[in-house]
Formats: structure tokens, C-alpha cells, sequence
């Protein structure tokens, strides 16, 4: 029986059936069962942040499992507090010279989860309001589902956690219309990413940062997808053009942190540093010693070798290159890139690339979605980018049902 046919009978069907079983991987490549390579331009969904194998990191977690693999929560370790530190001086630059807010960490096994963290801690506030984005996506869990705006995530599962109200993403005026002084939160991703790729207009953070200071509430920020270096800044609002020094009360990060090895993070800056008090939360495995190693891991190479200025100029190489016909748009920051197209026509547009042998992402029908590896080489997109017009006529030639069309 195939690998596929095993998958078929064992695993829930939360995922439809698997596109390909992938057996290996090596950088920004990945092959099949079958011997077959791909440029994974798509990265775990923005998690692969050192692609696959990459010596540091295999290293580092090897290691560590030798060391001390997990000992619960009711213990520290070294390289959890380590990360910790760590991620403060990045999200808090100089914090210790500057006399600004200061910070605590609490660690998670995923995004969601260091969502469902934030949603209590602005529960801990005494309000329950919360002002999300249409567009928006926190999570599967009923917490971060609540804050996820697409209907059919959302409406199996009603009723959920409230009470939330959505307003259009990007939009500073339908903002300060939707908070008051009831307002526990307000949460944003600095850019959307299951929508398509969605930048916010230039000061669209600062007037959130003004609004919410206006009536006592968190700013929260969710950098699952766009944090740990994807956007060519360590958190995509520190870009100039994103966030203009805008300092959030609450950040979440998951995803490029542990580089394939499952770890999130949802930092507290100030007041919401303190939220949180024994007994109102816990995890057994969040930051234990072997993914807080990896995460160190991550970090330190994404520093060593100066990815964060790589990703910013590959970025703009793609993102110029991409501008073909039956492409309306190009849009994003560094390696994380929306491309939309002229018809809802992304799902054969994936088909066809991968059948091409490169891995891209149908978020929407109208949407191709770009999250590669940080360690992408300019080979590896040259080759992508000289395949991609072929590939757009092609995939636009075919039949509704994947035939050709003539």
C-alpha cells in the first residue's frame, strides 16, 4: 500500500489529500518518494526559516538532546532564558540603556497558542472587547478562531469566545470609530498573510498605537507569519514604512523562531508584561531547553550570515521579476510575497509550478503566496523567476477541470 493510500486511512482528513510525500530535503530544495526536487518557495508556510538541513541547527538541537531534552516548567533551563533575553533585545532594542518598557517572554509549541496566551492576558486587563481585522487569521484554536475573520473557518464552531468586532484592515478612521474604553485589545498583523499578502497603509500601526493609547487599551501584534527576520527586519513592524518606531504592548511570534522545530512566543512589553500571574496559564512543553536551542540557533544564524539584508534585497528581485501577464499585483515585504492575479486561477497556477517543480502556496483563489526559506539563493530564484511567465500561460490555458483548454 502507498504512502498516500496509508495517509488516506490513518490520518484525520483535516487536510485534504497530501499534494506530494515528501522524503528529504537539502536548503531551499526538497524532493519526493518518488526522486523528484522542488524549490520549496512556500517554507513550511513561512516556518523553514534556515531551509532544510541546515548544519547549525541540526547541530545545535542534537546537542542539546544529549544535554537535556525536557524537564517541564516547574524548572529553568539555561537556553530558555537565554532566548528569552534574546528576544526582548530584539523586540526592545537597547532596553537596558534607554530606560523604556521592559518585557517578559512566556514560550508555546505555535502560533495559535501564543495567541491563545495574548487572549488571556488582555482578558487579565478587566475587559473582554477585542477589535480585529476582516482578512485577518490568528489561529485554529476557539481563542485565536475568534479573532480570525473568514466565515468558514469561523462559523462551525459557533458560538466562540467573545466579543469580538471586525473592522477593515488598513482603515485608521473604521478603527478609531470601533474602540472605546470598553477595549481590551486591539490585534493586527503588521501585514496580513493568509488574506494574500496584504500591506497596510504607511501610518496605519502609529494611529493604532494612538488609538488604543487613547482608551487605555493593548495594542497586540501578531508576527507569527511576518516575524524572525521574514520581511527583512527582525519584526515586520520595526520597517520604517510598516511600523515608524511604533512599540506594540503585546507581540506574538511563532513559525521562522525554531526553524521547523515547533516553538512560539508571545512577548508582554510593560503593563502587559505583568499580566499573567501564576496560575492563569501554563504549557508543558512550551520552551523547553531543545526548541529554545533551535530558536538560538535560528537567531544566531540569521545573524552571522546577514540574512536580514539578503531577504530584503532577494525580495525586491522578486517582486520586480514577477510582473508577467495575468498578474495584477506584486506586493509584500522581503520574502514574503502576494501575487494577485487577473482570475481566480491560483490553484492551477500551484498546480502547474509544482508539476514544474517549484512550490508555491494558492491562498486564495486569486492569490499565489511566497514564503521560501530565508537561506534562498539568487540561483534558486533566477530559476523560479525564468519559469514563472511559462508557467502563469500555462496554468491560465488549462480547463476549470486541470485538462487544456483547447
Amino acid at each position: 500500500m502507498s504512502t498516500r493510500d496509508r495517509y488516506g486511512k490513518s490520518v484525520m482528513n483535516t487536510f485534504g489529500p497530501p499534494r506530494l510525500v515528501l522524503v528529504r530535503g537539502e536548503g531551499a530544495h526538497v524532493w519526493d518518494e518518488d526522486g523528484n526536487r522542488y524549490l520549496d518557495l512556500l517554507g513550511g508556510i513561512a516556518v523553514n526559516a534556515l531551509g532544510h538541513g541546515h548544519p547549525a541547527l541540526v547541530e545545535a538541537v542534537s546537542e542539546q538532546m544529549r544535554t537535556l531534552g525536557h524537564v517541564s516548567n516547574f524548572f529553568a533551563t539555561e537556553p530558555q532564558v537565554r532566548l528569552a533575553e534574546r528576544l526582548l533585545d530584539l523586540l526592545l532594542p537597547g532596553r537596558a540603556d534607554t530606560g523604556g518598557p521592559e518585557g517578559r517572554v512566556f514560550f508555546t509549541n505555535s502560533g495559535a497558542e501564543a495567541n491563545e496566551a495574548a487572549f488571556k492576558i488582555t482578558r487579565r486587563t478587566g475587559r473582554t472587547r477585542i477589535v480585529a481585522t476582516e482578512g485577518a487569521f490568528h489561529g485554529r484554536t476557539l481563542g485565536a478562531l475568534a479573532l480570525t475573520a473568514k466565515a468558514a473557518y469561523r462559523e462551525p464552531f459557533d458560538p466562540l469566545p467573545g466579543d469580538v468586532t471586525f473592522v477593515p484592515y488598513g482603515d485608521a478612521d473604521a478603527l478609531a470609530a470601533a474602540v472605546d474604553d470598553r477595549t481590551a485589545a486591539i490585534v493586527l498583523e503588521p501585514i496580513q498573510g493568509e488574506a494574500g499578502i496584504v500591506v497596510p497603509p504607511e501610518g496605519y500601526l502609529a494611529a493604532a498605537r494612538t488609538i488604543s493609547d487613547a482608551h487605555g487599551a493593548l495594542l497586540w501584534l501578531d508576527e507569527v507569519q511576518t516575524g524572525i527576520g521574514r520581511t527583512g527586519a527582525w519584526f515586520a513592524h520595526q520597517l520604517p514604512d510598516i511600523g515608524g518606531g511604533v512599540v506594540p504592548d503585546v507581540v506574538t511570534v511563532a513559525k521562522g523562531l525554531g526553524g521547523g522545530i515547533p516553538i512560539g512566543a508571545c512577548i508582554g512589553t510593560g503593563r502587559a508584561a505583568e499580566l499573567l500571574q501564576p496560575g492563569n496559564h501554563g504549557t508543558t512543553f512550551g520552551g523547553n531547553p531543545v526548541a529554545a536551542t533551535a530558536a538560538l540557533a535560528v537567531l544566531d544564524t540569521i545573524e552571522s550570515e546577514g540574512l536580514l539584508d539578503d531577504v530584503a534585497k532577494l525580495g525586491e528581485t522578486l517582486r520586480r521579476g514577477l510582473a508577467t501577464e495575468h498578474v495584477v499585483d506584486v506586493r509584500g515585504r522581503g520574502l514574503l510575497i502576494g501575487i494577485g492575479l487577473d482570475a481566480p486561477r491560483a490553484s492551477a497556477v500551484a498546480r502547474v509550478a509544482q508539476s514544474r517543480g517549484f512550490i508555491v502556496n494558492d491562498c486564495t483563489p486569486e492569490r499565489i503566496r511566497l514564503a521560501p526559506p530565508l537561506v534562498l539563493t539568487d540561483a534558486d530564484a533566477e530559476s523560479f523567476l525564468d519559469a514563472w511567465p511559462g508557467m502563469v500561460v500555462d496554468a491560465f490555458a488549462e480547463a476549470p477541470d486541470g485538462g487544456s483548454a483547447t
